[in-house]
């Protein structure tokens, strides 16, 4: 059983023009698909970040499993640990709404990229889901929410047809947005990713989608592009309307201000990202609810982990989402079906996304939740001829980091992106 090749393949695939408080979204979005094959040609998969920064520390960590079983998961994360740098800086782009960009999360991003393979590979051996081997589910399905964006209808240099969504940039467009998507899907509840227009806009925007929407949970995401003050006068009309508010203002100090002016719950996945943060939010109780990302917490285990120390600290529990493809979305689903105190929907990217790598098509959804897969592994499996179209996509595309930034330059060249703007 011992791991004899480690295969990373960079890939790209098309993203909508999605605004945010960086910019826009570029054309591509950039992934890396891994692949570890064991002696009798099993192969276990995961799917992580692929811009420049990140496969080259993939490149440096395929030769640390040499000599390993699919079952040395703490040899693994040793050497990792021990050999992949983690730096505050690297060449890539540090997207601040983006924890997953930051090089200061090397060795944490390599571990939960080899751990989800090697998990996949350990349940082909014996028989069992990845669910399983996280200590059994607790729920047989994991509901996800409706993530509504502000966009354009397309994108400025056309590299492809546009999509069918359209644009959303009014309060009527967001609302027809989600309207389309719980069709589609299911949803039971809706996030708004704001920070983008004026705040009295995105208020507009949610108390219309309450109308529309009497009984659903709603959340709205400015993305720390709020001052503290803006986001002290916004939940006097938010309270009311929000399951959650999640990051309006930068920085577990303002957070913590903020939490003592509202009534509704405050959210992260930008003030809390490490055990350091974790540990002074303990101190300034700036947030209630973690949303938590495998990809860069470390992995499948230290979620499981991260959701016991939100159960001792009375925090609620949710997950963070990034344009992701279905393999990131089923090792999302294993985890998140595993974990007691999971209290909200996760976030997910996914009905964005065309594109795929996994066989027969794509991760299926029932009434806005992904039924847990019982097959072996993850639950699903690498189509090869997908992957080498996608793979061609990167190769062809130009784009090595994210940049939203330099993306929104193009619409507006006099686009700053300074943060708090609001």
């Amino acid at each position: 059983m011992l791991i004899r090749q480690v295969r990373v393949t960079p890939i790209a695939f098309r993203d909508p023009p999605l605004l945010n408080a960086s910019g826009i979204h570029e054309p591509w979005a950039l992934r890396s698909i891994i692949e570890i094959e064991i002696a009798d040609g099993r192969v276990g998969i995961a799917e992580t970040y692929g811009d420049q920064p990140m496969l080259k520390v993939l490149e440096q960590a395929k030769t640390l499993l040499a000599d390993l079983t699919p079952f040395d998961l703490n040899s693994m994360e040793v050497r990792v640990r021990k050999n992949i740098v983690s730096t505050g800086g690297g060449a890539g782009v540090q997207i601040e709404l983006a924890p997953g960009s930051h090089t200061n999360k090397n060795a944490d991003k390599v571990i939960s990229a080899l751990e989800v393979a090697m998990l996949d590979l350990q349940g082909q051996i014996l028989g069992l889901s990845v669910c399983d081997l996280l200590g059994g589910t607790v729920r047989d399905a994991v509901p996800y929410s409706a993530y509504l964006f502000y966009k354009y209808a397309k994108h400025v240099d056309n590299p492809y047809p546009a999509d069918a969504w359209g644009e959303a940039l009014t309060p009527d467009q967001i609302v027809r947005q989600a309207q389309t998507m719980i069709a589609q899907y299911g949803f039971k509840s809706i996030k708004l990713k704001g920070g983008v227009m004026e705040p009295v806009q995105e208020i507009a925007a949610i108390k219309a989608l309450r109308e529309a929407f009497p009984t659903l949970p709603l959340r709205l995401d400015p993305n720390a592009n709020w001052s503290l003050e803006t986001s002290i006068a916004a939940a006097k009309e938010l309270d009311d309307l929000l399951e959650y508010y999640e990051d309006p203002t930068p920085g577990q100090i303002g957070m913590a201000e903020l939490a003592r002016h509202c009534d509704a719950p405050l959210a992260t996945n930008m003030v809390v990202t490490t055990m350091e943060e974790f540990k002074r939010n303990a101190s300034t109780h700036a947030v209630e609810i973690l949303l938590s990302d495998h990809h860069y917490w470390g992995g499948l285990r230290a979620t499981v982990s991260l959701a016991r120390m939100c159960e001792v600290f009375g925090m609620g529990m949710s997950m963070h989402s990034n344009s992701h493809l279905g393999i990131s979305l089923m090792a999302m689903t294993h985890v998140a079906a595993v974990i007691p105190g999971l209290t909200y929907a996760c976030d997910t990217h996914y009905p964005w996304q065309e594109e795929d790598v996994i066989k027969g098509g794509r991760v299926r959804f029932v009434d806005g939740s992904v039924p847990v897969p019982t097959t072996p592994g993850l639950g699903v499996e690498i189509d090869q001829v997908k992957l080498a179209v996608l793979h061609q996509q990167y190769l062809e595309c130009g784009i090595r980091n994210r940049d939203d930034l330099g993306q929104m330059r193009k619409y507006d060249p006099d686009f700053k992106g300074a943060s708090p703007r609001f």
